[in-house]
């Protein structure tokens, strides 16, 4: 008897112990892994050389030399709002009437995208203003044949691109150039005639080549 009351007794234990057992080995699912959002940033900082030709100023032979500054910002992976900033007074031959200095100030979009490796690409669209000094005055008399500039100062804008190279981390070698078209003519007042004035937009090339942080 007690050995059939100990059997019935072992029989219920192992009875109750069975779902219990189950039920510790079958693990819980785990919630899936969501992969992080990737970071793209928010800022770019460009600073660098310029250049720009000088076709709004009558009988120049060269263009300016001078430095550029551009502010990014970026929102996600491809689109961004660029102010950009550029001063020119360097004329790298002597034969520019007058001693013009270019001033620019320009804001608009920037359509960027990764290609390959360590390049990336972007595309700008610019309006803002130019604004140029140094030019022989109208009235000059001892050079009454010189160009000089009007307006001195005019809306302005363009349409560009430039490539991004990584170097390390957040800095980029950054290559660029522009068109940049205003209403600033030259006016030779009654040789305006012979020399060909245009009292339409003139078009002026620019370039840069400098460094941009990322962040």
């Amino acid at each position: 008897m007690k050995s059939k009351f100990l059997l019935s007794v072992l029989a219920v234990v192992a009875a109750a112990m069975m779902p219990l057992t189950a039920t510790s080995q079958i693990a819980p699912d785990k919630p899936p892994r969501t992969a992080p959002a990737e970071a793209y940033p928010k800022y770019e900082i460009f600073a660098g050389a310029g250049y720009t030709s000088l076709n709004n100023v009558q009988q120049s032979r060269n263009g300016q030399l001078g430095v550029n500054i551009s502010v990014t910002r970026d929102w996600g992976k491809y689109f961004g709002i660029t102010a950009d900033g550029g001063v020119y007074k360097y004329t790298y031959d002597a034969t520019n009437p007058g001693n013009p200095t270019v001033d620019m100030l320009l804001l608009g979009p920037v359509v960027h995208a990764h290609i390959a490796g360590p390049v990336d690409v972007f595309v700008h669209v610019l309006l803002g203003c130019e604004h140029i000094t140094g030019t022989p005055v109208k009235n000059d008399a001892t050079a009454p044949t010189q160009p000089y500039a009007t307006p001195n100062v005019s809306f302005a804008g363009g349409l560009g691109a430039g490539f991004d190279y990584k170097l390390k981390s957040r800095f980029f070698v950054r290559i660029w150039g522009d068109t940049i078209l205003s209403s600033i003519t030259a006016d030779l007042g009654q040789n305006c005639a012979n020399a060909g004035c245009s009292s339409h937009e003139t078009r002026s090339a620019r370039a840069g080549l400098g460094v941009v942080y990322k962040f």
